[in-house]
């Protein structure tokens, strides 16, 4: 690789030399996003993505697929997620530039590749800020039921565009906002859940939450890791703010660690505590949760409606606004990446001149979101599709980012660190593969349909001569 150049002024907006010695001038981009994300910015981002309360809105879903081993679900999904975060580490590293595993699986393993993680990430990025209004929406009409679903969809897209428009650091500063919002939620949730199970509400305190020889298999476990991980989708949204990171790329991939351990923990704790105080188990066990109210049930149980009322809200706002925001965000940032390299349509890589943002990705976006969600708003099963199509897209592309850290680092750069580089990949495919292959099947059915899809773009590209620009790929 050519030596990287050290350059400061208005083309990198006051970059920082660690910022600009791995600056994507290096791989022969110009540089057009402006860089301004501190490790706390994108620690921030990566936490309001992956949202503390994340739990809440999909609580009863993961409790049933557990068979009520809700907190092991969690803890088998993040050592999953550890794994992955892990081989983004390295990635980052090796290429500090947007696009996520797009661009870590088209540079470390080959082009036709990067298009296909690109499209199966795809899946992920453009169905969750449709999944995430949905589930706001129908949080806010579990508390004012004569506003329909449809309605907060509209407001919330229209809220997020409108703050995503103004810029990336106008963002991060509403992130802090949010953030700490909802943990003095989650707070309050588990003062007053810890208290309510020390008097004697619910079941009292016991281990079933965690393990239940009754009921455990791996099978059972493993599809419930299926669901419950979409929590933890956000920390690899970081890796998209690559190109706006003004510290060094090593910000990346600590980030990324530090938001999924955090994260992970609270996600552990309530699920816990909310288990031990669900009002009917055997029956959510039974008949699911088709309304997604089955969190707010819990949390009236332990303070009473004024408790439920409060985690229903915090949801919305976390879900429908925090959360949305940021993958609004991403999803824009990775679609800009491919339409640089002419895998979609050109006008996807337009940057707004003052606000340097990917303006006509951002308002893309904005429009498949409220499509989906209005439509999803219809169907009695939309939150359950929606979701498991997301993780499965996600899932997807996380199998070929580990495959890229061995095929890059082992096989190109001839590394012997056989930890980093192949042994954690190797298990956090394992991992990923047998999660998915316990997926629902209407996942796998309309994941497998995605990716053919995929296929077929990928060879009409190929045969049209639209390769992506990859400019400083034969100098990797």
């Amino acid at each position: 690789m050519s030596e990287p150049r050290t350059t400061t002024g208005p083309a990198l907006g006051g970059v920082t030399p660690a910022a600009s010695e791995q600056g994507v001038e290096s791989f022969g981009y110009k540089q057009e996003l402006k860089r301004s994300l501190t490790f706390t910015d994108l620690l921030i981002y990566g936490l309001v993505f992956m949202v503390p309360i994340a739990p809440f809105g999909i609580f009863g879903g993961v409790f049933q697929a557990s068979g009520g081993m809700v907190a092991l679900a969690y803890v088998v999904g993040g050592i999953a997620m550890a794994f992955t975060a892990a081989s983004y580490s390295q990635m980052s590293r090796a290429f500090p530039m947007a696009g996520s595993v797009y661009t870590y699986a088209g540079r470390g393993i080959g082009r036709p590749v990067g298009f296909i993680a690109g499209w199966m990430v795809l899946l992920d990025y453009l169905l969750i800020p449709g999944l995430l209004y949905l589930i706001s929406g129908f949080a806010m009409n579990s508390i004012l039921p004569s506003i329909p679903v449809w309605v907060w969809v509209v407001a919330f897209v229209v809220l997020n565009t409108v703050v995503n428009y103004f810029g990336i650091e106008f963002t991060a500063r509403v992130n802090k906002i949010v953030l700490v919002a909802e943990l003095i939620v989650l707070a309050i949730f588990l003062v007053i859940g810890v208290i309510a199970l020390s008097s004697g509400e619910g079941r009292g305190w016991d281990f079933s939450p965690i393990y239940n020889s009754d009921t455990f298999s791996l099978e059972l476990v493993f599809g419930a890791v299926s669901v419950a991980v979409l929590s933890f989708l956000g920390f690899d949204a970081i890796s998209t703010l690559a190109e706006e990171n003004r510290d060094s790329a090593r910000s990346i991939g600590k980030s990324m660690i530090a938001a999924l351990v955090l994260a992970g923990t609270l996600f552990v704790v309530q699920t816990w505590v909310a288990a031990l105080l669900v009002p009917n188990p055997d029956t959510l066990i039974a008949e699911g949760d088709a309304a997604g109210t089955a969190f707010y049930d819990a949390a009236e149980v332990a303070g009473g409606a004024w408790l439920g009322t409060l985690t229903a809200v915090a949801t919305a706002i976390a879900w429908g606004f925090a959360n949305s925001l940021v993958a609004q965000a991403a999803t824009s940032r990775l679609l800009f990446a491919m339409a640089r390299d002419r895998q979609l349509p050109s006008f996807l890589a337009a940057v707004h001149p003052t606000r340097r943002v990917p303006v006509n990705a951002t308002f893309l976006v904005a429009v498949i979101s409220l499509v989906l969600g209005i439509y999803m708003s219809t169907r009695d099963d939309g939150i359950t599709l929606l979701s498991t199509l997301v993780n499965f897209g996600a899932l997807s592309a996380f199998l070929l980012l580990h495959a890229s850290v061995v095929v890059h680092y082992i096989g190109r750069q001839r590394s012997r660190n056989w930890w980093l580089h192949l042994v954690v990949p190797v298990v956090g495919f394992a991992i990923l593969a047998y999660v998915v292959y316990n997926a629902q099947v209407a996942a796998q059915e309309l994941g497998f349909v995605w990716f053919a899809i995929g296929v077929v773009l990928l060879v009409v590209l190929l045969a049209t001569g639209r390769k992506p620009e990859l400019t400083s790929e034969e100098k990797l």
